[in-house]
């Protein structure tokens, strides 16, 4: 059996101190030079006294520290990953606005770390550029490679987004092709530096600080509505809830991802699935006529959910209002009047769209749908509250059944409406969320991005 050499090298990634997406690596050890070695061979930069920062204009850092710690690791070389990068490592986000939607997210990183390439071999002197200017969306330049294959190359785009369009076989050629096109714009040399190059130099630069002042302080808390609140700690929070209420009993499963809140009446059940993602359902509750009926309504809510949205359905679950509601009643007016009546108090926008009503947040970044067709045929999501850019990329949902007792429903909208949260805006997120703009529409079809992203 084959064992990786220990080696007495010690390497702690965390986020950088000042720029957002830049994670830094701080070294330690008798044999910390292998480590060293090893980052700048991919592209780390030194900024202090055993300090190295993985900087990027894609705002990909994360991915790739993950990537180094495992090769690190399998060198024998001890990795530890500060929490607030592994929360970072784990987060899900998109390009908003991205012009090829189509793109899975692995292939966007990949059409990502191209230009990352082309950036590099600029910032490193390995791409000459002659000439730039901007085509009315974005920038165009071309230049060519010295010291390896010696092509011209058409480049389009900025930042994440550019791209090798054309390539050509001398220089002469290429710059004949670019002023025939771009005559009138072109200007010598290279474009000014766009913001996010502008940034990446910055984080770069030499640090004057030491490794035990690379820890920046956390940013307070701020009170923001409700639904943009933290998610919070769910465990925790069933735990209180638990502990208050000695009339549900606590069950796990056989492999510990679950934990079972079940009333003592063996007829309202709580399920919460402890290790789901952000958009995964992480809890179901569900109440039935008597412990062996089929149930008469069910409610889920994802991993994301805020904290004090749970805390309100905690609460009126340990109410025990509405349990036993009439399965066979058909779902009226009176019914969804009473579940959304806070929200038309709140002046929140109400419309009807179809089969959809809807009931909207004035700020449109959260509201509450109403299927009447799923109404009519008991489908587990007549209901859905969500929060996020729109209903279709929600941050998080609750979802529940035609027969959710009113009573439980209006409490959740009333929280909506009114109640507040704290949310701690994360630095390892900041320039990494759904928020995050790409540059301009317009892109060319070329060969540069086929490859990573096909057409569908």
């Amino acid at each position: 059996m084959t064992t990786t050499p220990s080696i007495d090298a010690h390497v702690v990634l965390d986020v950088h101190p000042t720029h957002s997406s830049a994670v830094t690596a701080t070294l330690t050890g008798t044999q910390a030079r292998i480590a060293h070695m090893g980052l700048e061979a991919a592209d780390w930069t030194v900024v202090a006294d055993n300090v190295l920062a993985l900087v990027r204009i894609d705002s990909e850092e994360p991915y790739w520290a993950q990537d180094a710690a495992k090769h690190l690791a399998s060198e024998g070389i001890t990795v530890e990953i500060a929490p607030r990068l592994q929360e970072a490592m784990d987060e899900e986000w998109t390009w908003a606005n991205y012009p090829m939607p189509w793109c899975t997210r692995s292939e966007v990183r990949e059409v990502s770390n191209e230009a990352q390439k082309i950036y590099d071999d600029i910032r490193h002197g390995q791409l000459l550029i002659h000439a730039h200017a901007h085509d009315g969306y974005t920038t165009v330049a071309v230049g060519t490679y010295l010291g390896r294959t010696g092509k011209s190359v058409y480049l389009h785009g900025e930042d994440h987004l550019r791209v090798i369009a054309d390539t050509f076989d001398s220089p002469a050629q290429a710059m004949l092709a670019f002023e025939k096109t771009h005559g009138a714009e072109m200007r010598t040399g290279p474009a000014p530096l766009t913001d996010t190059e502008r940034s990446a130099g910055e984080a770069r630069a030499p640090l004057a600080l030491t490794a035990a002042q690379l820890e920046p302080a956390p940013p307070a808390p701020e009170s923001v509505p409700v639904y943009l609140a933290n998610a919070g700690d769910h465990d925790a929070l069933l735990d209180t809830f638990l502990d208050a209420h000695g009339d549900f009993g606590k069950w796990r499963t056989w492999s510990d991802e679950t934990t079972h809140a079940i009333h003592e009446s063996q007829t309202l059940r709580i399920e919460h699935v402890h290790e789901a993602q952000a958009r995964e359902t992480a809890w179901t509750v569900a109440a039935y006529e008597t412990p062996v009926s089929d149930r008469m309504w069910v409610l889920t809510a994802t991993s994301a959910t805020p904290a004090p949205v749970l805390q309100e359905l905690l609460s009126n679950l340990a109410d025990g209002d509405g349990w036993d509601t009439a399965v066979g009643a058909p779902v009226d007016e009176k019914a969804v009047t009473a579940a959304t009546q806070p929200l038309s108090d709140a002046g929140w926008k109400h419309s009807v769209d179809g089969r959809w009503i809807r009931w909207t947040s004035p700020t449109g970044d959260t509201g509450v749908l109403f299927d009447t067709f799923a109404a009519q045929r008991l489908s587990l999501h007549t209901w859905t509250i969500w929060a996020g850019p729109d209903p279709n990329r929600p941050t998080w949902t609750v979802t529940a059944s035609p027969h959710t007792p009113s009573s439980l429903l209006s409490g959740l909208s009333e929280t909506l409406a009114h109640d507040t949260g704290l949310r701690r805006t994360h630095t390892t997120s900041t320039g990494r969320r759904t928020s995050l703009v790409t540059g301009p529409p317009a892109m060319p079809v070329v060969a540069a991005t086929s490859a990573a992203c096909r057409s569908r």
